[in-house]
């Protein structure tokens, strides 16, 4: 099935010896934009992010976000912020961009890999602000002798009611997406590092997530191709529909 074409950039920053490439994707998306173009950049954003440490940026145009609730009006936004969690994306703009709404974004796959984010005002005639900020590449790991988290060995049950004893609405009231984001990782690496032991992991594979195993791996992938499925049948029945004439009333 032929990609829909979308507006982005790709970028492929080098990285020094010992570290990591890392891309950037500069991407718009026009407001009218269909629902295949939004699956083909998702599907394209997703594939990078498993292997990638990635920048994206760009305008959004999806207004009616609540980064603060991670909610939506629209299902077209619904299914933005469904690949924003798929990917385990960090959105680290918080103020407006344009008109009171936050359209202008960048997500990134690694904490601590965006930093210094200013608003600068407009330029020219545009009448969206400019966002600086800074690719902190110190951010990407070396290749050397590593931990990954053993999930095998891993208490859930103290896990779970290690973060149920928390009082979240008391601890996340008044709070951005940002500063809420940071609270309840603190206390998620918290819990993490009582209730999850560590291993050592060889460099070879370190391109997947530690929790990435084989299991959960197919499932993703079968995930895939189920929906790749769907989506050419509902482009067949699409053509049959339009190709069936409308049938004609007896004299």
């Amino acid at each position: 099935m032929d990609e829909e074409p979308t507006e982005s950039l790709w970028v492929r920053i080098k990285g020094s010896t010992g570290a990591g490439d890392i891309i950037a994707e500069v991407c718009y998306r026009p407001p009218d934009q269909g629902d295949r173009a939004d699956e083909a950049l998702y599907r394209q954003t997703g594939a990078a992010s498993c292997s990638q440490a990635l920048v994206l940026m760009g305008d959004s145009n999806h207004p009616d976000i609540c980064w603060r609730d991670n909610a939506a009006e629209r299902k077209q936004s619904r299914k933005f912020l469904e690949c924003v969690d798929d990917n385990f994306f960090l959105q680290v703009i918080e103020e407006s961009t344009r008109r009171g709404a936050m359209l202008d974004l960048i997500l990134t796959n690694k904490d601590g890999l965006v930093g210094d984010v200013k608003l600068k005002g407009s330029l020219g005639c545009s009448d969206h602000e400019m966002v600086e900020f800074k690719i902190l590449r110190a951010a990407r790991r070396a290749h050397s002798k590593l931990t990954a988290l053993d999930f095998r060995r891993a208490d859930f049950g103290l896990f779970r009611d290690l973060l149920a004893r928390i009082p979240w609405d008391k601890a996340l009231a008044g709070r951005g997406a940002q500063d809420s984001w940071l609270i309840f990782k603190a206390h998620l690496l918290q819990a993490q590092e009582r209730c999850i032991p560590t291993k050592r992991k060889s460099s070879k594979n370190t391109k997947r997530p530690p929790w990435m195993n084989k299991e959960l791996l197919g499932k993703v992938k079968q995930k895939t191709r189920s929906l790749q499925r769907v989506e050419a049948r509902a482009g067949n029945l699409g053509r049959i529909q339009r190709n069936c004439p409308s049938s004609q009333g007896s004299g």
